[in-house]
């Protein structure tokens, strides 16, 4: 993969929600889903964004696209012909951008209104970006479902006549009608078997390389971002503990979270035997998350330091590739 550019700065990117208790709901605390996120999304590549359900990858995603408006930070997207900071930009400016910057929902049922047929739900954005004419609408739409593996003639059947892996295609149809640069895939092969999974992650390959796209891939599943990321970023408590390329992520993992996620793979194979880290105790409030580092009261290697002191985000001085980086103070004991 060739990298031409930096397709998005996220720079101290926050979003708390307040928690209000009483009779005049007053503001009791903070839930901080996204504390402090520094991340560059590189142009034609496919970040993995992983974790626990409740770390806060789908709540990232959508504060990156603007769909909640994070608390703090910024997110500075390089465009084709500028560079602007989407927090910066009022809801009717953002509208703009949204054409670049799409996603695929988790659920493919629930994301399709099931009151129209596929032709309905997928026209409006059409004919918000200029397509005025009915005709040209059903060409575009019909070369869609044909480039994701479905028939033209679909889109005037309703969502309740397909499959998962069905609408899910049309889920990716309805996030390229406008031909984005970026794309949020939110769980987006989690709900489907596995051989309608292996379908949709070639189909998603194959379109970045036609269509010279960029993917933000949000998934618990770390199988599947070895087959098809470029890099990985793990999430624990709202926080990025460890950033890598996909490929030295296996080898060579550096934060016990990382190692326990990798550790709970399924192994298929009988003659070996998983070494299976079982984390004890459930994840911390963001509410109130403990004070040091945040994965410590579950952590089989923490130290008496890790109850104090927050880790560093850096670069590992001990691995060849500059570009793997954790939160881990076991990284300044070796």
């Amino acid at each position: 993969m060739t990298v031409q550019k930096t397709i998005l700065e996220i720079r101290d990117l926050e979003l708390h929600f307040p928690v209000r208790q009483g009779v005049f709901k007053k503001v009791r605390g903070h839930v901080k889903a996204v504390d402090g996120i520094n991340l560059d999304i590189l142009k034609g590549e496919i970040l993995g964004l992983v974790g626990e359900s409740g770390c806060g990858k789908t709540t990232l995603g959508k504060s990156i696209l603007q769909l909640i408006r994070p608390t703090n930070g910024n997110v500075i997207y390089n465009a084709k012909d500028e560079t602007v900071d989407l927090c910066a930009l009022s809801d009717a400016e953002m509208s703009a951008h949204r054409k670049n910057l799409q996603i695929v929902f988790q659920d493919p049922h629930s994301s399709l209104n099931p009151a129209f047929t596929i032709y309905g739900s997928l026209q409006d954005p059409l004919k918000k970006y200029g397509v005025k004419s009915a005709k040209e609408r059903r060409r575009i739409i019909g070369d869609l479902l044909e480039a994701v593996n479905l028939r033209r003639d679909y889109m005037d059947r309703y969502p309740h006549e397909f499959s998962g892996g069905q609408r899910q295609r049309i889920g990716i149809a309805r996030a390229l009608l406008v031909d984005p640069e970026l794309i949020v895939c939110d769980e987006a092969v989690s709900a489907l078997d596995v051989s309608i999974q292996a379908q949709v992650l070639q189909l998603l390959l194959d379109l970045r390389a036609k269509r010279d796209l960029t993917y933000i891939f949000i998934t618990h599943d770390l199988s599947v971002t070895e087959y098809i990321c470029d890099r990985i970023a793990v999430m624990y408590l709202g926080k990025i503990v460890e950033l890598a390329d996909a490929e030295d992520l296996y080898k060579n993992t550096l934060h016990p979270y990382t190692e326990a996620l990798l550790s709970a793979i399924p192994v298929a194979d009988l003659d070996r035997k998983s070494n299976r880290i079982v984390l004890e105790g459930d994840v911390p409030s963001p509410m109130n998350p403990p004070t040091g580092c945040p994965f410590h009261p579950r952590c089989h290697k923490a130290i008496a330091k890790c109850k104090t002191h927050i880790p560093e985000f850096k670069i590992s001085v001990n691995n060849d590739d500059v570009n793997h980086y954790a939160a881990c103070h076991l990284l300044d004991e070796t």
